[in-house]
């Protein structure tokens, strides 16, 4: 189905993006000079097949993509929007943005993470709002002690494995408000891509998890969650600790983090643990909805 952009003097369309085009949007994000991609599991590219995913194309020429298509029911980021030299960077997102918010509906709210200002200009004249920060921390492994976890805790830490996601997405679901979320699928895509991965775990079933990712020199806390039952009992605490003291056998002394700005619980949680902030800030913005 094609969706004609009202102001169309050279046969531009507006259309759903379709497997075929993969090539075509493969190239446009990789040599446009006007790209943006959300941080995430998965790249602009597998979410081909989901909507709203839209082309701008002329004469069989993608010349720009927007794709907002939500991964929870009641959510959605803006992941991708690019456009080539061969189209105004303001006519594109003005053409394209009003059709995919419309195919989203009113009702679910959109976020974005703008890196460029540039793109952070396109969502303040379309009536987004800077929501909060995202700040980046680091541990810097000093050689200090790393405590072990303590043996008489009423809960232990365990290794995660496939049988647990769908518990620990259920935990998800409860520990973060629905902008955080992620659907079990993606849950599953950061496991198999997970350095080290944890449960911590009681008599009434897993109250907390970690997921993390390293390379060679450095390591990624890339999802903690603790259930609400188990908060101010240490769960976080422990957790990040066993992490810190795996990832120092491996050799790995350095280590971020990203978390809210204005999450007070967070931030302490993060310090207690040797984390301090590294400048690097992330702006959020979302539509009215949110």
């Amino acid at each position: 189905m094609k969706m004609n952009a009202s102001t169309n003097p050279n046969r531009l369309s507006i259309r759903p993006a379709q497997e075929a085009d993969r090539q075509k949007l493969a190239t446009l994000i990789h040599f446009s000079p006007y790209v943006h991609r959300h941080l995430g599991w998965r790249s602009p590219l597998d979410w081909l097949g989901r909507e709203p995913y839209l082309v701008a194309e002329r004469d069989d020429q993608i010349l720009a993509a927007l794709a907002c298509p939500a991964d929870i029911p009641d959510m959605s980021w803006l992941r991708l929007f690019a456009v080539s030299t061969a189209m105004p960077v303001s006519d594109a997102w003005e053409m394209m943005w009003p059709v995919a918010n419309r195919l989203i509906g009113e009702s679910i709210p959109i976020a974005a993470l703008p890196l460029q200002n540039w793109f952070r200009r396109l969502l303040e004249i379309s009536h987004f709002s800077h929501a909060f920060d995202v700040l980046m921390m680091k541990w810097v492994d000093t050689g200090q002690t790393i405590p072990d976890v303590p043996q008489d805790l009423q809960y232990g830490i365990r290794m995660m494995n496939y049988d647990d996601l769908k518990i620990v997405y259920d935990l998800d679901c409860d520990a973060f408000d629905p902008v955080w979320r992620q659907s079990i699928e993606l849950l599953e895509i950061a496991f198999q891509n997970a350095a080290f991965a944890t449960v911590a775990e009681d008599r009434q079933g897993i109250m907390g998890y970690q997921i993390s990712t390293a390379n060679n020199s450095d390591g990624h806390l890339a999802r903690l969650a603790v259930h609400p039952r188990a908060r101010r009992q240490g769960v976080g605490h422990t957790l990040v600790q066993d992490l810190l003291g795996h990832l120092r056998k491996r050799g790995i002394f350095k280590v971020t983090v990203n978390t809210q700005e204005n999450n007070r619980a967070s931030l302490l949680l993060y310090q207690k643990a040797g984390f301090k902030k590294t400048g690097e800030i992330f702006p959020i913005f979302r539509t009215n909805q949110v």
